[in-house]
């Protein structure tokens, strides 16, 4: 069984990619230092997988510890690395603190595989390194154009890291760089979901909370976009489809399929408006939405969304979730936390 190392791993991607590894024949090891995520997450993996799964609590930042973990987990045939701060407001507040996290992190992780000769990487890479693009679908030939956020600018950084790092000469690691576009849902089982700290920075976990009563209501940041209905536009994937990109991507690199960089999409090819999402949220739960529009957000596109024609020629992925099917998985997330939360 082949280790793969998982970065981020208690996080909302990295768990339910956890899960996808396991089931696919992998042993999954988590490092996180559940800045960002719950260990609660553990509980939930454990109940899905029927076992434990090894972690450990690391900043990868800190390369003493980290250096710790490939000491005692020898033969890591490879790494997804998740662990980064993802949100895109809090970055125009504190820039420095992404710059030192998500790039400072990726460093660290590179000399350590370099010296452990750990040589397959998939990173978690993001379609806000497209900026606002001129058009509309983004292919993984769309220009790059200055990011729109301190969050976006630490993604491209990375990406120029690794593709800087292709062409060194004594280089032996393989990456495959996977754009997500916009993650909703969660597992089918509801023990494990998206599990915003405070005030949610993203859409569906404030969507579900203010269904649930949490929140009294849902702002929607602007409605004066030159979009069809005025609200920002995105590509929402099912996390659990993405999660299996994330085993393709690690088997592409194992079966020496890959070159030395290669950069995938990963969306369902469809965009959908911030209102279009709500009301499907409401068609697929019943529940109605108490929301107000107000103020575009600092850092936000107006609109982005994938082609995807890439990563099904070339991964064999597709999605095969619906938007709707992906919002009634994460109401009955925010429905098994509302139990939980009752005991």
């Amino acid at each position: 069984m082949k280790k793969i190392l998982v970065t981020g791993g208690a996080g909302y991607i990295g768990s339910h990619t956890v899960v996808a590894l396991q089931e696919a024949g992998f042993e999954p090891i988590i490092v996180d230092n559940y800045v960002n995520s719950s260990v609660s997450v553990l509980e939930g993996l454990r109940a899905i997988l029927g076992a434990e799964v090894k972690h450990y609590d690391v900043d990868c930042t800190d390369k003493a510890a980290f250096r710790g973990v490939f000491e005692a987990e020898p033969d890591l045939a490879g790494v997804i690395h998740f662990a980064a701060y993802k949100a895109v407001g809090e970055s125009v507040q504190k820039p420095l603190m992404y710059f030192q996290n998500n790039v400072g992190s990726l460093l660290v992780l590179l000399e350590l595989m370099a010296e452990f000769k750990v040589t397959n990487l998939v990173f978690s890479s993001s379609c806000t390194v497209y900026g606002v693009p001129d058009q509309l679908p983004v292919t993984e030939e769309t220009p790059t154009k200055p990011a729109n956020s301190p969050y976006g600018r630490t993604k491209q950084m990375c990406e120029d890291i690794l593709r800087d790092l292709a062409q060194a000469p004594d280089n032996e690691v393989k990456t495959i760089l996977l754009r997500y576009f916009n993650p909703v849902g969660a597992h089918p089982s509801a023990l494990i979901g998206e599990l915003p700290l405070g005030v949610p920075q993203n859409l569906i976990p404030f969507v579900t909370q203010t269904a649930a009563g949490i929140r009294e209501k849902l702002t929607i940041y602007g409605d004066t976009y030159d979009t069809p209905d005025g609200t920002n536009i995105r590509d929402y994937v099912h996390v659990v489809d993405l999660a299996k990109a994330h085993v393709v991507a690690v088997q592409r690199l194992l079966q020496a399929q890959s070159t030395a960089v290669e950069t995938y999409n990963v969306g369902t090819g469809r965009g959908n408006s911030v209102l279009e999402v709500v009301h499907a949220f409401e068609r697929a739960t019943g529940q109605k939405l108490n929301y107000v529009i107000g103020p575009p957000r600092a850092g936000d596109v107006p609109a982005i969304y994938a082609d995807v024609t890439k990563a099904t020629a070339e991964l064999g992925f597709q999605t095969t979730s619906t938007l709707e099917e992906a919002l009634a998985s994460a109401w009955r997330w925010q429905q098994h936390l509302g139990e939980t939360a009752k005991g």
